[in-house]
This record gives C-alpha cells, sequence and structure tokens, in this order.
C-alpha cells in the first residue's frame, strides 16, 4: 500500500512535513523502526530529509494483518465503503470489538472476512466509532492505520457529528434541550451515574414526537463517555424504553434499549470531502415507534 503527497508549502523535513498532513505520531514511530519506507526521487530516505516545496514523497506501508483475531464469515450491511473506509449498519446483539468473552463473533471478526473475501491487502480493521453490545446502527471503520491516524484529530478534536435516535419514556419539559452532567462509575462496576467526580460530558436532544406514553428523541452526543446517553436520559427521569439496567420498562417488542446510531458525519482526510451516512431504522425501533403512536416521519 502506498499514498504519495506534494509538498506546497517551504521548505521542511519529511517528518514535519508528514505530521502536517495528519499522520500520527504513532505511525512515524512505526516507519522509523522499519515498517514501512518513505521514498524521494526513487530513493528510499529517512524521516530527517528535507523536502523542498513542489517536491513529492511516497509513503510505503507492509499489509496489516492480526492472526491471532479470526476472520468470521456472516452477512454485513454496508452502508458506505471505498479504498480506506468502512461504514457498517452494526445490528443490536453484536459486540463491536474482541474481549475475553468473545474474540470470535464480533463485528471485528466479520469485517476482517469481508475484507478477506474482498481480497483486501489489509485486514486489520480500526473501528472508530464503537456502539454498545445492543445499541444498533452506523460504525466508522479505517480500513488501514494510515486512516485511522489521520482521522484520529476529528476524534480528539470531537468533530465527529454522531446522532441517534432513541424512545424514552413519558415526555421531556422542553422540545430542545441540553444535559450536562459529569459521568462516572464507582468501584468496577459496568453500571455508570451522574456523579461530581466524574467527567464532563454533554448531551443534546430535540423531541421529534411525543405523547403521555413515550417520546421519539434525535440526540448529538457532543462527548463521548460510556453508557452517556443512557445515563443522561436516566438521570433526568426519561430512561430509554427497554433499558432495564437503568431503570427503562421492559417491551415485548424490543429485547434491548430503544437506541439507535441514526447518523455519522466526518471529513474524510484524503479527499476533504464531508461524508454524511444514515443507518436505517431497525424494524423492531420501528414497531415500537407504531405501538406508542410516534410519528415516523418525524425523522429527517
Amino acid at each position: 500500500m502506498q499514498y504519495t503527497w506534494k509538498n506546497n508549502k517551504k521548505e521542511m523535513t519529511i517528518k514535519r512535513f508528514l505530521v502536517e498532513c495528519g499522520v500520527s505520531h504513532r505511525l512515524l514511530r512505526q516507519i522509523k523502526q522499519g515498517e514501512g519506507t518513505v521514498v524521494l526521487d526513487e530513493q528510499q530516505v529517512p524521516l530527517a530529509t528535507p523536502i523542498a516545496k513542489g517536491e513529492e514523497i511516497m509513503l510505503r506501508l507492509p499489509p496489516e494483518n492480526h492472526p491471532e483475531v479470526p476472520a468470521a464469515t456472516g452477512e454485513l450491511t454496508i452502508l458506505l465503503e471505498n479504498s480506506n473506509w468502512l461504514v457498517v449498519a452494526k445490528p443490536a446483539g453484536m459486540t463491536s470489538v474482541p474481549g475475553p468473552s468473545n474474540r470470535t463473533t464480533t463485528l471485528v471478526n466479520y469485517v476482517k472476512g469481508y475484507l478477506l473475501n474482498n481480497q483486501e491487502e489489509d485486514l486489520v480493521p480500526h473501528i472508530i466509532t464503537r456502539l454498545d453490545r445492543f445499541t444498533s446502527g452506523a460504525v466508522l471503520i479505517a480500513k488501514n492505520r494510515l486512516a485511522q491516524g489521520l482521522v484520529n484529530k476529528q476524534v480528539e478534536g470531537k468533530m465527529l457529528e454522531k446522532q441517534y435516535l432513541a424512545v424514552i419514556k413519558g415526555q421531556l419539559p422542553r422540545r430542545h434541550g441540553v444535559i450536562e452532567q459529569p459521568i462516572g462509575r464507582e468501584d468496577q462496576q459496568i453500571k455508570r451515574k451522574v456523579m461530581a467526580k466524574g467527567q464532563y460530558a454533554k448531551t443534546e436532544y430535540w423531541v421529534l414526537s411525543a405523547n403521555d406514553e413515550a417520546s421519539l428523541l434525535k440526540l448529538k452526543l457532543h462527548t463521548g463517555r460510556t453508557h452517556q446517553i443512557r445515563v443522561h436520559l436516566a438521570y433526568v427521569g426519561h430512561p430509554l424504553v427497554g433499558d432495564e439496567l437503568y431503570g427503562g420498562e421492559k417491551q415485548a417488542l424490543i429485547a434491548r434499549q430503544a437506541l439507535h446510531a441514526y447518523t455519522i458525519g466526518y471529513t474524510d482526510p484524503f479527499t476533504r470531502r464531508v461524508q454524511k451516512v444514515t443507518a436505517p431504522l431497525p424494524l423492531e425501533m420501528q414497531k415500537l415507534c407504531n405501538k406508542f403512536t410516534l410519528d415516523l416521519t418525524s425523522i429527517e
């Protein structure tokens, strides 16, 4: 795999030029350790080499693979794909990444199998936007480590646009609002809660449809704390329908929390184009909305 850049600025070292292009320091260390080469004027050169204005450099990276992460075969719903990115619709119930309790049937395993079947060179999917196991919706995945490194600036700068759809019990007092409460956990519990010593968290919401029984919300994450939407809505007294961990009522129509990652937006660092990808609302959430007579046409 190789990438080419042209220096349109003043003369500088290749290392500084690549940093200004968004290449991560981690990847630069890997290149320095021999996991990649830099070519200038058809010659392999070290990162300390100067690059003049108007010159081009080529970065060559070896293929990636983690043999200890097995590939799995299964159906994936692809929402967007190109040479560097995948956006897939993760179903509820699927874990995003391998862990001690499951190393074979996670989203990473299925994406690795998909890449292998499509004869991709790199076989290490880099999950950019993880979702809870029982949350459905759009997940952004980098196909290679360069793409991962380039998009990390948007992740760290909270520039990714993540919008969710949710069904909650009852009605909120306002049609639009912001919940800003710190989130943390005590000891090693899975459950989080609003607490003074927690991390800053901000969730914005819009009520799309509501009645005395339930409401359909659109939510935007301004921070990315674990269980953030679930914790904030429970804190204001309106937990997600089906979210028993946070006090939500169990429903026959949906065996999980009624939360769906509806859109993911990012700027492709290779093309500078803004991408916004939508994952259609799953059938069980559509049926839930119909049961509560919530207006699905209110979803943009």
